[in-house]
């Protein structure tokens, strides 16, 4: 059987720093003002995509994991004829639609309708097949309600949610799904899986791209690792999130430096230098067990006085699921100024309910609205969480138990059994002859 998808040897390069004028204005005002400044400006290029080669058959759900930056939405841009390759060939053998970025092909002017009709086209639909799955369309948006309101007004989900139930009954061969899944509510996130996974059935090819690589497991039979541009490794995916995940966290450890993490970005006016899991009494934890009280304190440093930071972490599971996100934002903490130097502020946990395994937290440092980073280190922290007799029943709880457990009790004071008016917890009760 021949590939719908081939991709053999690709590559795309960007420039970065000074654009290339595109018109004779642009090409004046830079050679008279600009031309001193540029002689002594050196052109970088940066290689998005190195030497990719794949193929993918009719019929597979591929997913497309990696860190930030690695080169996946690139790739798709290429795969949709969105941006075009610097070399190599692809090959794409049918029609594809594609989700990129929230409210693509949509006009913030134009009614949700009005926008059905105009992404419909842009993906390729006739206006008969719009006509056709109109109903559908909107019944899967969930926008019934606002589907004569003006785009604009639209949230980020909303917009998604539209977005994808156009691409989903578009009937292309090739659907492409980037991570902005992600914006959407859980209720819709299931939507869009399941709706994933039967065209499965329906013999249509989808690429996934996606950080929760617990969805990615569970969609995809077969997963492509992009890291730094180029395929790290291409095969069955539970064995390529494996090794994957083994790179992003380490092992049991009771501080984490953070001079140079590999997945840093930010402004650099404050960097994390190192994690530390401490007992209440300020004893360094190299590995904390469930129920147990936990300090999480993250140090840093000021290169000059900031004001008004606020500084948190993510936490997610080894399959990429977030369990947590706090903050002293999330808090209502204002921190008026950082002084320029080194310092520590501490998370404490008075009970950590999480089952035994290994989770990764994602820490930041931004100004209080979110929108200038001063750091960012994707996972680049592992907390290991052990086992412990957490009812007092002598049995422990694991992973297979879930992500978390609850402060929790039995009642059984309405059981004919016991017959009587008391409230018991588990740890109390005899068990039950078999």
């Amino acid at each position: 059987m021949s590939a719908l998808i081939s991709v053999e040897g690709l590559s795309k390069k960007y420039r970065i720093g000074s654009a290339r004028p595109t018109t004779l204005r642009e090409s004046l005002v830079s050679a008279i003002t600009f031309a001193r400044l540029r002689s002594r400006t050196r052109e970088e290029t940066i290689w998005a995509l190195r030497d990719v080669s794949f193929s993918i058959e009719l019929g597979e759900i591929v997913g497309i994991i990696g860190r930030n930056g690695a080169g996946k939405s690139t790739l798709l841009k290429v795969l949709s004829k969105i941006t075009h390759p610097t070399s190599g060939e692809v090959n794409v053998g049918g029609r594809v639609a594609a989700i990129l970025e929230v409210g693509t092909g949509f006009h913030p002017e134009l009614t949700g309708m009005e926008n059905i009709y105009l992404n419909g086209s842009i993906l390729g639909m006739t206006k008969k097949e719009v006509d056709r799955k109109l109903d559908a369309i909107i019944e899967f948006s969930g926008v019934e309600r606002f589907i004569n309101t003006p785009i604009k007004r639209y949230s980020s989900g909303m917009r998604l949610r539209l977005g994808f139930a156009v691409a989903a009954h578009l009937d292309s061969e090739i659907l492409v799904v980037d991570e902005v899944l992600a914006v959407g509510d859980a209720a819709f996130q299931k939507k869009c899986l399941a709706t994933m996974g039967d065209l499965r059935t329906r013999a249509r090819t989808v690429l996934f791209v996606s950080h929760n690589l617990a969805a990615v497991e569970n969609l995809c039979r077969r997963c492509i690792w992009i890291d730094g541009g180029q395929v790290r490794m291409d095969g069955e995916t539970h064995h390529v999130i494996k090794a994957y995940m083994d790179t992003m966290v380490g092992g049991a450890q009771d501080h984490a430096d953070l001079d140079n993490p590999e997945s840093r970005r930010g402004n650099g006016k404050i960097r994390f230098r190192s994690v530390g899991f401490l007992s209440p009494e300020g004893i360094a934890q190299r590995v904390i067990r469930a129920g147990d009280p936990v300090v999480i304190r993250l140090h840093y440093a000021v290169r000059d006085p900031v004001s008004h930071p606020s500084l948190g972490f993510r936490m997610y599971t080894d399959m990429g699921t977030l369990v947590t996100e706090t903050s002293t934002w999330h808090h209502g903490i204002n921190i008026p100024l950082l002084e320029a130097g080194e310092g520590y502020i501490d998370l404490e946990i008075d009970c950590l309910n999480l089952m035994p395994a290994k989770y990764a937290l994602s820490l930041w440092a931004t100004d209080d609205s979110g929108a200038v980073v001063y750091d960012n280190i994707e996972c680049g922290v592992t907390l290991e969480v052990e086992t412990a007799n957490i009812y007092q029943s002598g049995k422990d709880l694991d992973s297979r138990c879930g992500v978390m457990f609850f402060p929790q009790r039995w009642n059984l004071s309405g059981t004919k059994r016991f017959g009587r008016d008391l409230q018991l917890d588990a740890r109390e009760c005899e068990p039950l002859p078999r």
